[in-house]
């Protein structure tokens, strides 16, 4: 290894949200974490909720249970009917006359 381009560690104090407290190797002095070994469910065998910065009120309060407005319902107008496209063959253009387009449709059922 060379010398001198490697940080210095130093004891480094680590407190976690629960008030549990080590001390451990590190480039920094103090550190606060969220979940240590002793509140984290893994380790622990129990759940427990965390919301960090309110994610889980802010979620119900976009997405929670809404009630439908039943006037709402009764006031939306009924849909128009589509409009069907004419039928356009592969020989007759669509601007051309029913005649025109009748002849190709015969022609093309008779050469068949």
């Amino acid at each position: 290894m060379k010398p001198g381009i490697h940080p210095e560690m130093v004891d480094c104090t680590v407190t976690c949200s629960c008030g549990n407290t080590f001390v451990t190797l590190s480039t920094s002095e103090a550190m606060h974490v969220d979940i240590c070994s002793n509140c984290h469910p893994y380790f622990t065998g129990t759940q427990r909720l965390v919301d960090t910065a309110g994610q889980v009120e802010r979620f119900n309060r976009r997405f929670g249970k809404r009630a439908p407005a039943p006037e709402a319902a009764a006031e939306t107008p009924a849909k128009k009917p589509a409009k069907v496209p004419a039928k356009v063959t592969a020989d007759a253009p669509a601007e051309a006359p029913a005649e025109v387009a009748a002849e190709a449709t015969a022609e093309a059922t008779a050469g068949a």
